[in-house]
């Protein structure tokens, strides 16, 4: 028995010698452990940026001199780039306590005297948005907390008033004001308690409409515009955690499903002084209703923008606290849906939805696909008259700042994956002109300086991790470079990586589709190779285009795999309103015939083996990989759905109205657009992947599609990750356990040939 085992431990490292002297030799290449256990591969990211003095300055995050872990607030010159400490760690220890608070986010005061410290955040919906603020005061050097009397990590979107006496903030679904001076804290709403919501949203508000800070100072700090939302009405949804107690715990959420009412708004005006509210009469029953979006335009008057249910008509209005008149100002209409926030590479989509103020507040700026393209307008607030900024057949993508004359904007007129910076003077009188440099060829984001001046801008491609420069404007003249990621591109190109090509196929409809196709190392067009195609489909995102593929796809090319994504109608192509807006009340069946149609065009190539054909995708990618499975059995062989709808009639009101209509009159749209509707069609491999924990596309889908499925005896394979939200994240090790997963699920059932 000794002998045995000593002969075995010999083989065994033995086995050891030889998988090191392989993982030596192939360093070339990469594993699942190199990219998510191992610190191996890790950017460099822009920290936050806050612009000071109109611009002549910018403020950000840095770790202090101590080497403890802590941070300081930094700031640079523009013109110079000269750097000092702003704000040093030492000043923001608060009183008893040995460490400085750490700085998560921070907002400066008007007069740029005080600086407002986020810190000790904790999770609300998406975000982080609850947590622990902090002002230190220039003046007098101290550190103040603010809503000391309140538990820890408890209050939301503090804000200074312009006259820099106060601050506001949420706490408890209501909103307080403290004064700075004296420590006074006022409770100016009363009535929140979860079902009445004041100065913050909903679940549904936050993801659909990015509504997050429900509140507004007046610039003169008499009063603060604020949204109340009644969810009193909105259905519980319970999730259930198994695994941190011996006894399972029912989590409930406020979720309004499509087809149920959404809850009830309504926008007040609060006086700060006595503690009165105005409400305001617009027109519309509270429930049929959205608003989206309140600003200022003065001291006196507030713009209210306001969505039907339908989401098919936008009308602005102008509320004057002084004399209590409302006026409709501007009326959008669309035989589909309006957008507000555009779905795009170059914007955030979780921001507010204000629209750009010109001309002394005589004018706003508003995006409209009203004439086929997605153009910029301004519309004049007293008459309404609309005036083109932007002519040409072409999108503009996002607007990333205007400035006194001008206007900077996102837009890429003739590769629809590429995105660059544009400007166009305000009124209208001349061409736009491109100032992005010919050679930064694929994905540009900017932040620009409030004056126009200066800019922040950053640059990547489908195998460049990217590079941050500071510039200044309007040459497009690159001052400092902030993040050139030159380590991580020195790991990069060790590695053998693929090539990417971009193309366009006809489909049978005629409709023709932009793909991106990465390569197999060593790629060979004499060899056969399996592809997995990855897949969204969806109003929401666009996959085929021109920025980093990252380092789980090197893998797989690597491994010998084709990855093909590819952008069907209904997507955010920039490809004009009638590409984006067919897929009106089509979700699921267009969107899938568009991906199954171009996929038969792809697999018509002679390196590509159709007989493995393997599809992938997450959320709408994981819905549009259901449908491809269930409707196109004879093209898909294999197929990973992680997050995946797939009832229609499960998911929020917000989104799935806007795209589909409502349930109560074209109900067989949301069934034939469901993928569980044709689950008895199953032939080849599928693996179903959900978070329990899923807030966003609950677990039922999964479970609503195992029954359809075991009711037609398809076999399957499933892996629920216990108390993981949508991204499926949490927890020690998730990420890696979860692309180990898909990696050998692939390998397994779309195998590559040696």
């Amino acid at each position: 028995m000794k002998r045995a085992t000593f002969l075995l431990s010999l083989i065994f490292v033995a086995i050891s010698v030889l998988t090191n002297a392989q993982t030596i030799k192939d360093s070339s290449l990469l594993t699942i452990d190199r990219i998510f256990a191992s610190r191996e591969f890790i950017p460099q990211w822009q920290k936050p940026v806050r612009w000071v003095q109109n611009g002549e300055a910018y403020l950000t995050i840095e770790p202090a001199e101590d080497e403890k872990g802590t941070v300081e607030l930094v700031r640079y010159e523009s013109k110079t780039g000269q750097r000092t400490i702003f704000l040093p760690a030492e000043k923001l220890i608060p009183e008893g306590k040995d460490k400085p608070v750490s700085i998560e986010n921070f907002t400066m005061s008007d007069d740029e005297s005080k600086v407002l410290i986020f810190t000790n955040s904790s999770r609300v919906w998406r975000s982080n948005t609850k947590g622990d603020y902090y002002v230190y005061d220039f003046d007098d050097g101290k550190l103040t907390r603010l809503g000391a009397k309140f538990p820890s990590s408890s209050l939301m979107f503090a804000k200074f008033s312009a006259d820099n006496k106060f601050v506001a903030y949420v706490h408890d679904f209501n909103i307080y004001k403290e004064n700075f001076e004296t420590g006074e804290v006022k409770q100016l709403t009363f009535d929140g308690d979860g079902d009445i919501i004041n100065g913050t949203f909903d679940w549904v508000y936050e993801e659909e409409f990015g509504c997050r800070d429900g509140f507004r100072w007046s610039g003169d700090a008499k009063n603060i515009a604020f949204w109340q939302l009644d969810a009193s009405k909105i259905g519980t949804f319970y999730m259930i955690n198994n695994t941190d107690s011996v006894y399972s715990k029912v989590i409930p959420i406020q979720y309004p499903k499509v087809g149920y009412e959404p809850s009830a708004c309504k926008v007040g005006i609060l006086d700060t002084g006595d503690g009165k509210i105005k409400w305001i009469p617009v027109p519309g029953s509270e429930i049929e209703n959205y608003i989206p979006a309140i600003q200022w335009l003065d001291n006196n008057r507030l713009m209210i923008q306001q969505l039907n249910r339908k989401q098919n008509t936008l009308k602005i209005y102008v509320y004057n606290k002084v004399s209590g008149n409302l006026k409709n100002i501007y009326t959008e209409t669309e035989d589909t849906w309006v957008d507000l926030s555009y779905p795009d590479v170059s914007s955030n989509h979780w921001g507010d939805n204000d629209l750009p103020i010109v001309d002394d507040g005589k004018a706003f700026l508003r995006l409209t696909e009203n004439d086929g393209w997605r153009h910029l307008y301004k519309v004049d607030i007293e008459s309404g008259d609309k005036k083109l900024l932007t002519p040409g057949d072409y999108d503009v993508a996002s607007v990333t700042r205007v400035t006194g004359k001008n206007v900077y904007f996102i837009a890429s007129p003739y590769n629809t994956s590429q995105r660059y910076l544009y400007s166009v003077g305000q009124k209208g009188r001349g061409d736009t002109v491109r100032i992005t440099p010919q050679k930064y060829v694929g994905i540009n984001l900017y932040n620009i300086s409030p004056d126009g001046k200066y800019a922040i801008h950053t640059y990547g491609n489908v195998l460049d991790p990217g590079e941050v420069y500071f510039i200044s404007l309007p040459k497009h003249k690159t001052l400092l470079t902030l993040i050139d990621n030159k380590g991580y591109k020195e790991k990069l190109s060790k590695l053998k990586m693929p090539e990417v090509e971009f193309f366009k196929v006809v489909t049978a409809d005629g409709v023709t589709v932009d793909g991106r196709m990465i390569k197999p190392v060593g790629f060979d067009k004499n060899k056969k190779y399996p592809v997995l195609f990855h897949v969204y489909g969806e109003p929401w995102g666009q996959v085929a285009t021109d920025n980093f593929i990252g380092l789980w796809n090197v893998m797989l090319a690597q491994k010998g795999y084709i990855i093909i994504d590819m952008d069907n109608r209904g997507t955010p192509c920039l490809k004009g309103s009638e590409w984006r807006k067919i897929i009106y009340r089509q979700i699921g069946r267009l969107n899938s015939r568009d991906q199954a149609t171009a996929a038969l065009e792809v697999l018509k190539w002679p390196f590509i083996d159709k007989e493995r054909a393997a599809v992938w995708g997450w959320s709408g990618g994981g819905s549009m990989t259901l449908n491809l499975m269930f409707r196109y059995p004879d093209i898909y062989k294999t197929g990973m759905a992680v997050a995946a709808v797939a009832n229609q009639l499960t998911y929020d009101n917000i989104y799935q109205e806007r795209y589909m209509g409502l349930p109560q009159e074209n109900m067989k749209d949301f069934v034939e657009g469901s993928p569980m509707t044709y689950a008895k069609n199953l032939e080849g491999n599928l693996l179903i992947v959900h978070g329990t924990g899923d807030d966003n596309v609950h677990y039922q889908n999964a479970e609503m599609l195992i029954n359809e499925l075991i009711k037609y005896n398809k076999q399957f394979s499933i892996m629920p990750y216990p108390n993981r939200s949508h991204g499926i994240y949490e927890g020690t090790n998730t990420r890696r356990h979860l692309y180990t997963l898909l990696t050998n699920y692939l390998m397994e059932h779309c195998p590559v040939n040696e």
